[in-house]
């Protein structure tokens, strides 16, 4: 929903191409969560645990990937989530494939990159307490992320207007984490209030679904916890359209603003885009001295 959404932020220039595809960029942006149990670094690139590092770390954390590995061994980085770096990462990926015109990679790392951004807008994605059970609330993330958008989504308003260039994207999405972890308390506070409230014979209930039925949070209770929320899920979603506009555009536009309707129905040969990669590195190469400091370090 969020990668759609964001299609209609897009300028005349870029709209055509991605609204072509929009099905792909819908479908294909649960790609990262497939990779999650095959490829081991994956899963980290979801979330940053922040609370581990103390209580105002997210205020604090070095913002670029160079000066977090001076401050903390990487492993120990990977280890507790690298979502805002990696979001970054993902940026220069796309933008990549912009500057050759490689319209797989753009559609892919466009679809991905939506994914990433959402997830660094999500509460529980910046807190070892990711699915409440340091508290006693396990499930919570479910709830949060997926029962209440399942059942409420369709009454959010997802007009968010035109994307902006991000004049420094890195702290956009820093910034969303921040956002995100101080909502971090309400979620977790109301969830307990009014699990109290409920108790659990009313917390829960079952519905079917298919051939199956299952346990799952009760409408009153979702209903209760979405209310004294206050909006809070639909903030969040809205800020994920936003954002991820944003970064796509960001991308087009420092990517030189190719032509994207002329790759609509296009595929380059493997060997021409090999030619045109090959470009791009030696470009960088030349382009190295001049770069701007924030921009050095960014792999991950």
């Amino acid at each position: 929903m969020i990668n759609r959404m964001a299609v209609f932020t897009l300028p005349p220039e870029m709209i055509g191409f991605y609204k072509h595809h929009v099905q792909y960029l819908s479908e294909n942006a649960v790609n990262p969560d497939k990779r999650r149990y095959a490829v081991e670094e994956e899963a980290a690139r979801h979330y940053i645990d922040i609370d581990v590092y103390g209580d105002s770390a997210v205020y604090h954390m070095p913002r670029y990937w160079k000066d977090a590995v001076q401050r903390y061994p990487e492993d120990t980085l990977k280890m507790y989530g690298i979502v805002p770096w990696y979001v970054n990462k993902m940026r220069y990926r796309l933008t990549d494939a912009m500057r050759v015109r490689d319209a797989a990679s753009i559609l892919r790392l466009s679809a991905e990159l939506g994914h990433y951004v959402a997830d660094a807008n999500v509460p529980l994605h910046t807190t070892e307490n990711y699915n409440g059970q340091l508290t006693g609330q396990k499930g919570i993330h479910g709830l949060w992320e997926s029962r209440l958008t399942e059942l409420f989504a369709t009454e959010y308003d997802f007009f968010v207007g035109k994307a902006s260039y991000l004049e420094r994207p890195q702290v956009t999405i820093w910034n969303a984490v921040i956002q995100a972890h101080e909502a971090l308390d309400s979620v977790l506070f109301f969830e307990k209030e009014l699990t109290t409230k409920f108790g659990p014979d009313k917390k829960y209930g079952y519905e079917t679904r298919g051939n199956q039925t299952i346990k799952t949070y009760s409408y009153k209770f979702s209903q209760a916890y979405h209310r004294v929320l206050n909006g809070m899920v639909e903030r969040q979603m809205l800020r994920s359209v936003k954002m991820t506009g944003d970064f796509w555009y960001t991308c087009w536009v420092d990517a030189g603003q190719p032509d994207l309707q002329e790759m609509i129905d296009f595929e380059f040969s493997e060997e021409e885009l090999a030619q045109r990669y090959k470009e791009l590195e030696e470009w960088k190469k030349r382009r190295l001295k001049s770069k701007r400091k924030h921009e050095s370090g960014v792999d991950l």
